[in-house]
């Protein structure tokens, strides 16, 4: 019985550690060739040297248990960088077929107190990272579709947050690059489907190096040996399965994952609706429409990342 990625090649960003790590062991569980990219900086923040040993060790990993990988030291934020790791995947594997961006960092502020810098490096390492492996991937499926390459196969996975679902007040960074990619996921989905490429993205949560402090005390494990409700396990099989043919009718989508439940989140729907009586409004015509309307909705109804879909401490 053959496996359902076999004979498929793929790529994850940030595969070092935590969700990615997870991820590239799921998608070589499913059969397919692995790139295991990681910039291998030891903080969360990007901060230390960069270093080959997180990559390669997944990468050793996947190979003990029989499948086929190789590791990439590179900066996905790096526009040539990113291009050399889809050339690696090209060159080792023949082809790409899967594309799973995960890398990121975070630099938690205020945003009254973020520096510049705070600001642009989580855009640049999140949002940019993920537009210049999805700019290399899709060049590379759209040469092939272009050169008359029958069935040509493209799946996209993109890593985004329910920070930018439901606001993370220490995140302005963060929140805003994870709707960024929200974004450039739904327009590249549109724009890839007609050379056979899906795009989707999730909004994970996990028990990570990049959110030990976040999760703390959060839904552990009541057992020695119980896994974890917030392990990268949970997120990783959702992973495999939009990185499968059986997800081909799934396109630009949006999904949360977590302990065993995964949602469809649906997009933006008009809550309400107001006309102009007369040809254009005019200030006091939309405070008697609106304010009356805000006043009767619950006080600061807005709701932190930790209880969107009911995740409980305890």
């Amino acid at each position: 019985m053959s496996l359902p990625l076999e004979g498929l090649s793929a790529i994850v960003t940030g595969a070092g550690r935590g969700l990615g790590r997870a991820e590239a062991l799921e998608l070589a569980r499913l059969g397919a060739a692995v790139v295991v990219n990681d910039y291998g900086q030891p903080g969360r923040d990007g901060s230390g040297a960069a270093s080959a040993a997180p990559a390669e060790e997944v990468a050793t990993e996947i190979r003990a248990a029989g499948g086929r990988a190789v590791a990439h030291l590179g900066d996905v934020s790096d526009f040539e960088a990113a291009r050399a790791l889809i050339d690696l995947a090209v060159a080792e594997f023949g082809k790409l077929d899967v594309l799973v961006n995960n890398a990121g960092i975070l630099r938690d502020r205020m945003v009254f107190s973020m520096s510049e810098d705070e600001w642009d490096s989580v855009i640049r390492v999140h949002l940019k990272g993920h537009f210049n492996t999805t700019h290399f991937a899709a060049v590379h499926w759209r040469g092939r579709a272009k050169a008359g390459e029958s069935g040509v196969y493209g799946r996209i996975v993109n890593t985004s947050s329910e920070a930018f679902l439901a606001g993370s007040a220490g995140q302005p960074n963060y929140a805003a690059a994870k709707g960024g990619i929200v974004g450039l996921t739904t327009s590249s989905a549109l724009a890839l489907a007609r050379y056979g490429v899906t795009a989707n993205a999730i909004c994970p949560r996990a028990r990570t190096r990049m959110t030990e402090d976040v999760f703390a005390g959060f839904a552990e494990p009541t057992a020695e040996g119980d896994l974890d409700p917030l392990s990268p396990e949970h997120v990783a099989p959702l992973v495999g399965y939009l990185a499968s043919p059986a997800a081909a009718g799934v396109n630009g989508q949006l999904l949360v994952v977590h302990g065993g439940m995964v949602a469809v989140v649906d997009r933006p729907k008009v809550a309400a609706k107001f006309d102009t009586a007369k040809e254009a409004f005019t200030y006091e015509e939309l405070d008697g429409l609106l304010t009356p309307h805000y006043a009767s909705r619950p006080a600061g109804e807005t709701f932190a990342a930790s209880e969107v879909l009911g995740l409980k401490k305890g």
